[in-house]
């Protein structure tokens, strides 16, 4: 590693063990909890199934009747929600899928094993015991956890949750996420673009990437380049925030604002990181919140954010597991000269099953994280050769 630079896992190391999880915990009708994150395990008051059904539209049958006779008299029929009678030896139920399974069957023959004749069925195919049942509490046991704590909802698991009656889940507030950018340079899409002024690209990448996980985004906007201004939101946002993300504005410029903000306001940590893109890296505290500077450069903006706000985030939502998962995958290019850095190199999966790259790694090109479905992780100082095997990160996997 470059002398006097910070490892990528030295920084994630330092920054994970700083996040906590919110305090606060609010119950949310689990109709409208997809998203947020579980606070607390929940078990299940029910089984599930709570009785024998049946899996499949056909006859309930006992066996015994089928030793000596293949033609039952159907005495009942009995559909889904519905509760059937006792079946009476010599007979057999109409059943449908999820209707329960009468007393005294043992069995279920699918309506394609059987032809009907009146009033009777003839079982064309003799079934074995419990053959198309599901059996009560074959799915979850009155008591069971059925969902862990610090799991991001997904839709199938509100479903689960539903499933078994439970009406309001317990989830940790929203995590609130403050932005800012400063410089005198930047302006919005539509307004007139002056010679030396450039869009704030770097204000819709963040502010997406803040709702994509689930927080609550305070945008504060364009700051001016001044020592008071950036101090006055830097206040404002660390009362209304949990954490602070900026991108540019903390090296040591005579218009880098954000640095001496930061200190005179809390504390500051500046790192350089061994990562390419991205090396220059802030991180304190303003107040009770906590603050993340990233680069002003646009992919490295992105990067960063990937690769250290989102695990600390994560970690502040509730999250324990903040490791993106990984795919090991065949690099379609050479990559002949490394840097000596760690580096997130932009790529897309193709059709073939390997991995293209980007032309341009320029960390000013943003149009490749745009092209790109995920990067790779390659270690510091290794060549990469058509055919080998890679770390690839899809986009997928870094925004969970």
């Amino acid at each position: 590693m470059n002398k006097g630079l910070l490892s990528v896992d030295e920084a994630l190391a330092q920054l994970v063990a700083a996040a906590k999880p919110v305090p606060d915990i609010e119950e949310v009708a689990t109709l409208e909890a997809t998203g947020r994150v579980l606070a607390k395990p929940q078990r299940s008051t029910m089984n599930v199934p709570p009785m024998d059904n049946s899996a499949m539209d056909g006859y309930a049958v006992r066996l015994s009747d089928l030793e000596n006779a293949t033609s039952l008299k159907v005495t009942q029929r009995i559909m889904a929600g519905a509760v059937g009678g006792p079946l009476q030896p010599g007979s057999a139920a109409r059943i449908f899928t999820g209707a329960p399974i009468p007393p005294g069957a043992d069995a279920v023959v699918m309506q394609e094993d059987c032809d009907v004749e009146g009033d009777h069925v003839v079982v064309k195919k003799i079934p074995k015991a419990g053959e198309w049942v599901r059996r009560a509490a074959s799915d979850i046991t009155k008591g069971g956890e059925i969902l862990q704590a610090g799991r991001r909802l997904l839709p199938q698991d509100t479903g689960l949750a539903a499933s078994v009656g439970i009406k309001t889940l317990p989830v940790y507030r929203r995590v609130k996420l403050g932005l800012f950018f400063t410089g005198d340079e930047l302006v919005m899409p539509g307004d007139p673009l002056a010679p030396g002024r450039i869009y704030n690209s770097n204000r819709f990448t963040l502010r997406g990437l803040g709702e994509v996980f689930g927080c609550e985004v305070r945008d504060y906007g364009i700051v001016p380049d001044n020592l008071q201004a950036t101090r006055d939101v830097l206040r404002r946002a660390a009362a209304e925030c949990d954490l602070i993300v900026t991108s540019g504005g903390v090296s040591v410029g005579d218009a880098d604002f954000v640095k001496p903000a930061v200190e005179a306001e809390g504390r500051l940590l500046m790192w350089k990181i061994a990562m390419k893109p991205g090396r220059p890296l802030a991180f304190g505290s303003v107040q009770n919140a906590f603050f993340i500077g990233l680069p002003g450069n646009p992919v490295s903006s992105f990067v960063t954010f990937l690769i250290f706000v989102r695990p600390f985030l994560l970690r502040t939502q509730g999250i324990e597991a903040t490791e993106p998962r990984a795919v090991n995958a065949r690099a379609d290019f050479d990559w002949p000269q490394p840097d000596a850095r760690r580096e997130f190199l932009r790529v897309k999966w193709n059709a073939q099953g390997g991995l293209d790259l980007y032309p341009t790694q320029d960390s000013a090109v943003l149009t490749s994280t745009a092209w790109a479905d995920g990067l790779v992780d390659n270690p510091a100082n290794r060549p990469i050769r058509k055919g080998e095997t890679v770390r690839y990160l899809p986009y997928a996997e870094l925004y969970r």
